[in-house]
């Protein structure tokens, strides 16, 4: 295992590794293949990942605060409790898998699509969020409180419930999610339906 704190690694293959409680703060990686790998409690703070795809990545604890995300393929992720707030994220894309707490409060998102995954709860608090598709997601909760939408794309996703609905311009949905938040939303303005 060559990972180290802080460098650079370029074009790395990386199958079936064991990267469990590694110091990677500020590691950057670049056009790497990651299948199977273990991240569980890695310190990942600050670090890059470029042109690179990450395949069954695995952690219960994913520490990536403050990392940087650009031109990546997250496929079938089985992450717990993902730490990600205050990242930045460009032309990424989830496709499957299972998040039980996916937090990117107050991190930028462009150009985002995250396809088929259940995500139990999704914190998007302060965030930027311009071109996010979750299409065919289903989500247990999605906290929105303070955030910065724009073209966010909730068609076809399925969600419990969502908080921060004082913020949700920008979000595109279809007619069966309006009916959803219908009572939310007339809740949230003192409305009584009878």
């Amino acid at each position: 295992m060559d990972f180290r704190r802080a460098a650079r690694h370029d074009g790395g293959r990386y199958r079936r590794v064991d990267a469990d409680g590694l110091e990677l703060s500020g590691a950057d990686f670049s056009e790497c293949e990651f299948l199977g790998v273990s991240f569980n409690e890695a310190q990942l703070r600050g670090a890059g990942f470029r042109d690179s795809v990450l395949s069954e990545l695995y952690a219960p604890v994913f520490r990536a605060a403050r990392s940087t995300w650009r031109d990546v393929e997250l496929r079938n992720p089985r992450l717990g409790s993902a730490e990600l707030y205050d990242s930045g994220w460009q032309s990424v894309r989830i496709e499957g898998g299972k998040l039980d707490f996916l937090n990117l409060r107050g991190a930028k998102l462009t150009d985002v699509l995250i396809a088929d995954c259940i995500i139990n709860e999704l914190d998007l608090g302060s965030a930027t969020a311009t071109r996010v598709s979750l299409r065919g997601c289903t989500i247990g909760t999605l906290d929105v409180t303070g955030a910065r939408l724009k073209d966010f794309d909730l068609r076809g996703a399925d969600f419990r419930g969502i908080s921060g609905l004082g913020n949700i311009a920008g979000m595109v949905i279809d007619d069966y999610q309006l009916g959803l938040l219908a009572p939310l939303l007339a809740a949230q303005l003192g409305v009584t339906v009878l």
